[in-house]
């Protein structure tokens, strides 16, 4: 029976914030937008980032967004490039004001302008006194922009797939891609979306950590076919730990906590920040904070019966303060934790969190092949924007309050390139049974029932060993060690149990395919970290412990055919000021 076959200009498959920035544009231009998502859209992990964006509105403090990308470039180690971080800067203003005049329902000053707080790693005067840049609802600010996009995509008759799953994507005999097969999560069965572009806004894979902040449809999917696709994955060694989250739980507690004017404390009480970041304190950048943390408990200053966690104090600010402006934060406390946080401190502990590296694109969210020999290439009408690609404006770490201005801007970018790539190209290529062949093949690798393990069991080992050989702080042995057991894992997959003879519903289906994704964007962290030999941003080696520009600042790029790691060069120069050369990084 042939496969229902269903035509589009675009294609964008994720629902999150720069899938809908995208859709958005696109559908209001009047073009036929399909969008996929495994969940429906205001589920997308978008909905959970609670701070705030950044821009430099200067509603509070004086800013500048020169300013921003200073702080930007010094926050990721001088591994971001620094041609987007300009982009993302500058375009931070109209993009904020693009959000609201959309409808976003940002907190407000008594003045009536968009309400901005303190952040980690936010600076005047290029690295003076601390700025307040990050626009806030509340502390549930994702949830509001996601919400506002989707509303205004149904205004503009997006078309959303809802609870279908992206198998993998279609490509022609010259690599182009035309497309994508996807699967109906409630029935079982397969379409083909075939459209003129598709843009992979995925999001991030936090699930490969067994404690994370991420919601459990992160697994990684964008990137992995990416990978599958012959696109290699860029900077995945740099994976960031959030200082804050919930300990032993990993929910996260926002980093608005601190930039209201919360601060940590050891089993002595001591507000220990001011040893590792005698300036900033617990406005440190986060990789500074988390290894912060992790130093203290390892010294025996911990807190806690298991000493393993440190204290965040908020409940100085007075209960006003604290249920006003972090109200999700104290419906987090009193529901796993039992406390109110304007009454008792939060026990806290480095959580995986985001993801810096993914699919390499350029500004105009076109994903990029890097060449070995030659200049690099655009892959013709394929786009990545948000969590899943790799613009690179993060580089080694990422600032709080970027995540949601990278997804926005570069989701809007890619929409506008996409106006530009259909105009020129208006007509649907030839797709024909061929093209469809290895996405039917993968799935169908996953519609019998092996006589294996299940896929819970093989997922639980991999989680715990990601946790284990690929933390806060890594070391060679300790990598090493990993990369064998996640080989060892990746053969028992071959033989998974989906499913008892009991169970008729698609999930295990969903479980299996997934969990293959994890495994190919595990093992490109693992082997981009083991490879990497120095200590920069989020990727701490004990033993490699200092920074190294001479050797390393380059972008590493990890193939799954070939299971390699080549580099490329960082962009070093902005577009129009001067550039900002490496220094030494101190908060």
């Amino acid at each position: 029976m042939p496969i229902p076959r269903r035509h589009f200009d675009a294609l964008i498959i994720g629902a999150g914030g720069a899938g809908l920035n995208a859709a958005l544009r696109l559908a209001s231009a009047e073009l036929r937008v399909a969008v996929v998502s495994k969940v429906f859209p205001t589920r997308s992990h978008t909905v959970a980032a609670q701070g705030g964006v950044n821009a430099a509105l200067a509603n509070v403090l004086p800013d500048h967004w020169h300013w921003h990308m200073f702080d930007t470039v010094k926050g990721s180690d001088y591994l971001g490039d620094q041609d987007a971080i300009e982009t993302m800067c500058r375009e931070a203003i109209p993009t904020v004001y693009e959000l609201e005049h959309a409808g976003v329902p940002f907190s407000r000053l008594e003045n009536g302008k968009i309400y901005q707080r303190a952040f980690g790693g936010q600076s005047q005067q290029f690295g003076g006194e601390q700025a307040a840049r990050t626009c806030a609802a509340a502390d549930r600010t994702g949830h509001a922009i996601l919400h506002t996009l989707y509303q205004q995509n149904i205004r503009a008759r997006t078309h959303f797939f809802d609870e279908y799953f992206a198998i993998d994507l279609i490509r022609d005999s010259e690599g182009v891609v035309l497309g994508a097969l996807v699967l109906g999560i409630e029935d079982g069965e397969p379409l083909v979306i075939a459209a003129k572009t598709t843009l992979l806004a995925t999001g991030g894979y936090g699930q490969v950590f067994r404690t994370n902040t991420n919601a459990f449809i992160n697994t990684g999917d964008g990137m992995a076919m990416a990978l599958r696709a012959g696109i290699p994955l860029q900077d995945m060694e740099f994976y960031q730990f959030h200082p804050t989250g919930v300990a032993g739980k990993g929910m996260l507690i926002t980093e608005a906590a601190r930039g209201e004017g919360g601060y940590l404390v050891n089993a002595d009480g001591e507000r220990f920040m001011e040893r590792y970041a005698p300036s900033a304190r617990d406005l440190a950048s986060r990789d500074v904070v988390a290894r912060a943390i992790v130093s203290e408990i390892r010294a025996g200053r911990g807190c806690g019966a298991q000493k393993d966690y440190v204290l965040l104090k908020v409940d100085h600010l007075g209960a006003e303060v604290v249920h006003q402006r972090l109200p999700g934060i104290c419906d987090i406390c009193r529901v796993f934790l039992g406390i109110d946080p304007a009454q008792a401190p939060i026990p806290v502990f480095p959580t995986a969190h985001y993801a810096m590296g993914g699919i390499p694109t350029d500004p105009q969210a076109r994903v990029i092949m890097p060449a070995r020999h030659g200049p690099e290439e655009v892959v013709p009408g394929l786009y990545a924007a948000g969590e899943c690609a790799c613009v690179s404006v993060h580089g080694a770490n990422r600032l709080g309050g970027n995540s949601l201005l990278d997804i926005l801007v570069f989701g809007r970018a890619a929409g506008q390139d996409i106006l530009r790539y259909v105009s020129e190209n208006p007509h649907h290529r030839p797709l024909t049974d061929e093209d469809i062949e290895p996405g039917l093949a993968r799935l169908q690798r996953w519609a019998r029932r092996g006589d294996g393990e299940r896929v819970s069991v093989i997922k639980a080992e991999l989680r715990k060993l990601m946790e284990d050989h690929c933390g806060v702080f890594r070391d060679q042995e300790t990598m090493s060690h990993g990369v064998a057991k996640l080989t060892a894992l990746r053969e028992r997959l071959d033989i998974v149990r989906l499913q008892d003879h009991s169970q008729v519903f698609n999930t295990a289906r969903i479980e299996a395919l997934e969990l293959d994704n994890l495994l190919d964007v595990g093992t490109a962290t693992l082997m981009a970290a083991l490879a990497r030999e120095e200590s920069r941003g989020a990727h701490s080696r004990v033993d490699f412990p200092e920074r190294d520009d001479t050797h390393w600042l380059k972008h590493s790029l990890y193939s799954l055919s070939e299971d390699r790691i080549d580099y490329k060069p960082v962009r070093t120069k902005p577009i129009s000021v001067d550039s900002f050369p490496p220094k030494p990084r101190v908060y």
